[in-house]
């Protein structure tokens, strides 16, 4: 048997060797593009970035809410809400005869103009605006001086009747008149009275009959300038004590006012009586204004054949100011029917009111006068 020679054999172990390398250089090539092999080492992660933390949002402060500016109602100047103030101011006629007596209604008043009329005897002009009540009574008729007296508020005037150059005034002065003997809504008889004393008027049933143009108007502007502070009110700083005022309208009437500190109001007497509601209430004022006026007699009459007087309102004169147990003298000036009466000081300053309810005393020059004891 012939034997291979040593160096062949040699030469094919190399031979073979370099066949397996290469086979298996191809089969790492070929695998190690979808498999990895268990003892590969795994490919490094990515080195992450650093990234700035997220901003946290940061609300923004809220401005303060404006504080809401305090609303005053225009014909008392005591605090009210602008809500409960769009409506037209209501005044009523009511008399003050002896025989009408006691009233009803008029304690819930913001103005009480009392007037001299035929006879010497006074009626009433009671103006509501923040208190309307149920009712008020006894309700008379219309004079000529009434006009004046409500013009500058545009508001409602009820009253159940009077001649009809009266009306023809009040219709005039951008106010609407209710009235009793037209038929409107708003009135009743009292049957424990006897006629013409009887009539009994409802505000708020006035009110409803309120025309489309008179809210062009409300409410209605403020007749006299208050004080927001007691230390402001005039009669308190330029005035002096007056705990008593006697205040003589005519021959048959006598207005009397005395202080009262527990409650800061001048209780009313009629003469020597005090003045009362039907509801037991005693009629007190906040503020007393006294002014002198001219009284002049029209052609007219009433039914008893008694001429009618007419108050003068449109001019100037003399008066005061009643409030906080002290009074103060002012010169009152109106220039024209529908402009509010303005109080002067002294210095020319308009007077400042006590806020509440305030009682006005026309009182004739000449028949008529006044007193501080």
């Amino acid at each position: 048997m012939r034997r291979t020679p040593r160096r062949q054999r040699a030469a094919g172990v190399i031979a073979l060797t370099m066949v397996v390398a290469i086979g298996l250089s191809a089969c790492t090539t070929a695998w190690g593009q979808d498999l990895a092999w268990p003892w590969d080492e795994p490919e490094p992660l990515p080195t992450p970035t650093a990234t700035a933390p997220a901003k946290t949002a940061v609300r923004k402060a809220e401005p303060p809410k404006p504080v809401p500016k305090p609303v005053y109602w225009p014909l008392t100047g005591t605090r009210g809400k602008e809500a409960k103030m769009q409506h037209p101011a209501v005044s009523v006629k009511i008399e003050n005869s002896p025989e009408a007596r006691p009233t009803r209604g008029l304690e819930h008043a913001d103005i009480v103009w009392e007037e001299v009329v035929e006879g010497g005897i006074t009626r009433f002009v009671a103006t509501y605006h923040s208190t309307l009540p149920d009712a008020v009574e006894p309700v008379r008729s219309v004079r000529p001086m009434d006009a004046a007296i409500v013009a500058p508020m545009k508001g409602i005037l009820a009253y159940s009747g009077g001649q009809l150059p009266f009306i023809d005034q009040v219709n005039r002065v951008s106010t609407q008149s209710v009235i009793m003997d037209k038929g409107h809504a708003g009135f009743s008889r009292d049957p424990s009275r006897s006629a013409p004393h009887n009539v009994i008027g409802r505000p708020k049933v006035f009110l409803s009959q309120e025309r489309e143009d008179l809210r062009l108007f409300s409410p209605p502007p403020a007749q006299f300038a208050y004080a927001r502070e007691k230390g402001e009110v005039s009669a308190v700083k330029k005035g002096r004590k007056a705990g008593t005022l006697k205040v003589r309208l005519s021959n048959r009437q006598t207005t009397n006012w005395y202080w009262d500190g527990s409650s800061h109001t001048y209780r009313r007497s009629e003469g020597g009586a005090p003045s009362m509601s039907m509801s037991g209430a005693r009629h007190a004022a906040r503020n007393v204004v006294v002014l002198h006026v001219d009284m002049v007699y029209t052609r007219y009459t009433d039914p008893s054949g008694a001429r009618v007087p007419e108050t003068k309102l449109v001019g100037s004169g003399e008066g005061f100011v009643a409030a906080e147990g002290r009074v103060v003298k002012v010169r009152w000036k109106k220039g024209r029917i529908g402009a509010p009466i303005t109080l002067e000081l002294a210095n020319g300053k308009e007077a400042r009111l006590a806020p509440g309810n305030t009682w006005v005393e026309l009182v004739p020059k000449g028949s008529g006068s006044w007193s501080v004891p």
